[in-house]
Parts: structure tokens; C-alpha cells; sequence
């Protein structure tokens, strides 16, 4: 295959995802100006990021099968093509509702990052293959570390709406590229769509998602929310039983016996929750008045988040290549431990803005050395027919984990606070009640516990060398034939 055909291809993906994943993000430092501009509440606004999270997480999966069924670049472009009329859509909101379901829309682009994993997969050979996962796999966090600062400087000298607008052109030209430059990959499997298997998986998804997500906002015991764990309880065991009795599943379920699947999944689900609990943690804490905070302004704390941008685009082609060598079973327990020191330092050393991001230098080193050996360890210890679906479930997997951090975050923020007080002629008046110093405390506690149980995850990798491929080949047999 032509080299320079591959590169291309890679450079497209690369491209599209940092975009996808900047505008999960750029949008976040706008929602108090979409709040008053709709004069609606903080509830309804969350679901302009409720809603591109919780379609994405249900698309992803269902997305990949139909890549592996009709062709794997013939669907991502799809998927792009209604995911740059959404961003579209979203600019000329004409009232709030309009923008949560445009949003909604937007969140079929987050199929693309397992359509492009498993594009690259194919289409590179087995040395080469980590080192291109690791290009792809550090938009993950790069794009919406960029979005969160790109994103405060556009709210605040054009207005919200441009962040759209401008996205909006640079996904038509990526769109162009795209088609132009990937290079086709034939369809693997002519297996139908397990329609009815999807459907069980959307009951079982979307109520969780938005259980969680609406979780800080309207209680968790409340009539509604109740309703809605109990939808997705019960569809879960519906959707393994058809998944078990019909003939052309939508993921044989037996392949989640192969050890290192069963490992990224549950290291997938860790590493989101960690990264995102970060996310919206710091956010906060950088923008609260000292002392309860640094006291940063939204483009100053976003300046500060930018260098998870580089480290994770300089590290993840390195580890990329580093799995070739020394497997991805080291880099996870590496990765682990360097993310709990990540968390012990925030939670210990973050009073200045220096401390802070050393820290999150620290904290990023590590979560690159997790989040890029998994996507390696999905994509070859699958069947190729099954690729694009088994990325794409680890995917939602994840997806559920970035859900869970903010609410672990947002718990401890509303449980432990303090009064705000200020000094009018030598009298102190409390104005506002904001997180205290044990909030941060504990939220940074459970993510150090999160990551220890990374490393006990990580401890259960089936380790291989890909210059060896023995160990490789190994994993794919046991995908084809489990037991």
C-alpha cells in the first residue's frame, strides 16, 4: 500500500478527532453566557453537554458495526457529514432547546475516534500500528484541553455562537480532506445489523447517562431519576440475552473472556473517570477566589490546561512506539503510578499556579501512559470483522467513566463547603457558599484510589512484544475461538 496514501490518512484522522474532541470542550467556558442569554436554568443548560455526551456514548458502538458491515471510511464520513451540519445548526440556535438537540447530533461525531482507530489498524502494519494509535489516542485529552482555553478566548471576544461557526468551517474542510485522502478499506463482513441488540443497548446506556448527569442538578432519588436506573437495569440482562440467542450479535459477548479486552475495558472505565474528574475539578478550583483558589480568570485557567495539550501530543506517539518494544503491560503500571503521584500532588502541592501545573504535567504523563496501550490492546486482541464494534464499545465504556467523573467531582463540591466571605468596613458578610479545602481533598483521595485499582487491572495484561507477534497472534486466536 502506498506509504504516502497511509500518512495522509493518518494526518486526516488526527486532524478530524482533534476537532471533534476540542468542541466536546470549547463550548463549557460559554454556559453561563447561554444561560442568561435563553434565561433558563443551570439544569437545562447542562444538557448542552449532557446531550453530545450521551448520544456519542450510544453511537460509538453501533457506529463501529456499521463500519465493519458497510465499510469503515464509507461510515466515518458519514458520520462527519452530520456532524458538521449539527455544529452548524448549533451557531444559529435560536433558543435553547434547539442548541441541546443540535448538540445531541454533534455527538454522532464521537463515533469517528473507534471508526479511525480501527481504519488505522487495518490499514497499518502490526510495528507500526501503536505508534499511529498514539497519535489518535492523545486528541482524547488534547482536544479539550485546547477547547477549554481556545474556547474562552472566542466566548469572550465573539460570543458563543462563533465557537460554532468556526468550527463549523474547519470540520467542512476536514470533511474535504477526508473523503479526498483516506484511503478505503474494504468491508470485512457481510453479517446484518442486530438492530434489536442495539435498541437494548440504547435502554441500557442512555438512562444511566442521563441518571448520572442529572444526578447534582435535580437529586438522585427523585421519582423521575428512580424510573430511570430502573429502565436500565432491566434492559441490561434483555440486551445479554439477545445478544446471546441471536446468530449475528452485535458483539459476541464471549469475547469479552479475552483477558486483555476484559483489562482495557475496565482500565477504560478507571482512566475516563480519572481524566474527567481532573477536568472539571480543577476548573472549578482555579477560578475560585483565594483562598479557596487560585482565583484565575476563564482564558488564565485555560492557559494553565494547555500544557496537557502538548504533553499528551508529544507523549502518545513515543508510548506508541515504546508498546513495540516493551509491551503495554508495563506502560499501564507505569502509567498508574505516575497518574496516583499526578493526584497526590494535586491534592498537596497546588497553592500557586506554578505547583498546579507541574502537577498536571505529572497527572497527564500518566494518564497518556493508560489511556493509549488500551486502544492498542482493544484493537489486537479482536478479530478484524469485529473491530470497529469492540472499539467502539470500549469507547462507550470510557464514555461512561468521563460521565462519573464530573458527578463524583460535583458531589464532593456541594457537600463540603464554606462560606465566601467579604469585608465591608471591617464586617465580614458571607455572600456565597463555595467548595472548602476538603472537597478537593477527597475528590483527589478517590481518584488515587481509582488509579490504584488501574494498576491492579494492569497487573492482569496478558503482556506482548509486536516485533515478537507471537503473543499477539496469541490474544487474536483466543478472540476467534474463546474457551
Amino acid at each position: 500500500m502506498n506509504p504516502k496514501g497511509v500518512m495522509r490518512t493518518l494526518l486526516s484522522l488526527t486532524l478530524m478527532l482533534m476537532l471533534v474532541n476540542y468542541v466536546e470542550t470549547m463550548v463549557i467556558p460559554a454556559l453561563p453566557k447561554i444561560e442568561d442569554q435563553f434565561s433558563t436554568t443551570a439544569t437545562t443548560v447542562a444538557w448542552v453537554t449532557s446531550a453530545y455526551l450521551i448520544v456519542g456514548a450510544v453511537a460509538s458502538p453501533i457506529f463501529g458495526k456499521l463500519g465493519d458491515r458497510y465499510g469503515k471510511k464509507k461510515v466515518y464520513l458519514i458520520s462527519i457529514g452530520f456532524y458538521s451540519l449539527a455544529v452548524l445548526m448549533a451557531g444559529f440556535s435560536p433558543n435553547i432547546y434547539f442548541l441541546i438537540f443540535s448538540r445531541g447530533v454533534q455527538g454522532i461525531g464521537y463515533s469517528t475516534f473507534p471508526l479511525a482507530i480501527a481504519i488505522i489498524t487495518d490499514l497499518f502494519p502490526k510495528e507500526r500500528v501503536a505508534w499511529a494509535q498514539g497519535i489518535l489516542s492523545a486528541t482524547l485529552a488534547a482536544g479539550p484541553a485546547l477547547g477549554l482555553l481556545v474556547g474562552s478566548y472566542i466566548v469572550q471576544d465573539l460570543g458563543w455562537p462563533y465557537a460554532f461557526h468556526t468550527a463549523f468551517i474547519l470540520s467542512l474542510i476536514l470533511l474535504g480532506i477526508s473523503a479526498k485522502y483516506i484511503v478505503e478499506i474494504p468491508e470485512k463482513t457481510r453479517e446484518k445489523i442486530d438492530y434489536l441488540g442495539a435498541t437494548f443497548l440504547m435502554l441500557t446506556v442512555v438512562p444511566l447517562l442521563v441518571y448520572l448527569s442529572n444526578g447534582p442538578n435535580v437529586g438522585w432519588t427523585t421519582l423521575s431519576q428512580i424510573a430511570l436506573i430502573v429502565v436500565s437495569v432491566v434492559a441490561f440482562p434483555i440486551f445479554l440475552i439477545v445478544e446471546r440467542r441471536t446468530s449475528e450479535p452485535l458483539m459476541r459477548l464471549d469475547l469479552f473472556r479475552v483477558r486483555n479486552l476484559m483489562v482495557a475495558n475496565v482500565a477504560g472505565l478507571i482512566s475516563g473517570t480519572g481524566m474527567f474528574l481532573m477536568f472539571t475539578g480543577l476548573v472549578y478550583y482555579l477560578q475560585l477566589p483565594r483562598p479557596y483558589g487560585l482565583g484565575l480568570t476563564i482564558i488564565e485557567s485555560g492557559l494553565l490546561m494547555a500544557p496537557v495539550a502538548l504533553v499528551m501530543m508529544t507523549l502518545g506517539p513515543i508510548v506508541g512506539r515504546a508498546i513495540n518494544v516493551i509491551g503495554p503491560k508495563p506502560l499501564l503500571v507505569v502509567g498508574s503510578s505516575v497518574s496516583m503521584l499526578g493526584y497526590f500532588l494535586l491534592d498537596t502541592f497546588r497553592y500557586s499556579e506554578y505547583e498546579v501545573l507541574f502537577d498536571v504535567i505529572v497527572t497527564a504523563a500518566g494518564l497518556v501512559n493508560l489511556i493509549i496501550p488500551l486502544v492498542n490492546m482493544v484493537a489486537l486482541a479482536l478479530p478484524e470483522e469485529q473491530r470497529g464494534i469492540g472499539i467502539g464499545m470500549n469507547t462507550l465504556i470510557r464514555t461512561i467513566g468521563s460521565a462519573i467523573g464530573p458527578v463524583i467531582s460535583t458531589v464532593f463540591m456541594d457537600t463540603y463547603v464554606t462560606w465566601l466571605l467579604y469585608d465591608v468596613n471591617g464586617q465580614f458578610i458571607p455572600v456565597a457558599q463555595v467548595p472548602d479545602y476538603s472537597a478537593f481533598h477527597y475528590m483527589y483521595m478517590v481518584a488515587i484510589a481509582l488509579m490504584f485499582l488501574s494498576l491492579i487491572a494492569s497487573l492482569f495484561t496478558k503482556n506482548y512484544v509486536i516485533k515478537a507477534r507471537q503473543e499477539v497472534k496469541r490474544e487474536v486466536v483466543e478472540a476467534k475461538h474463546p474457551g
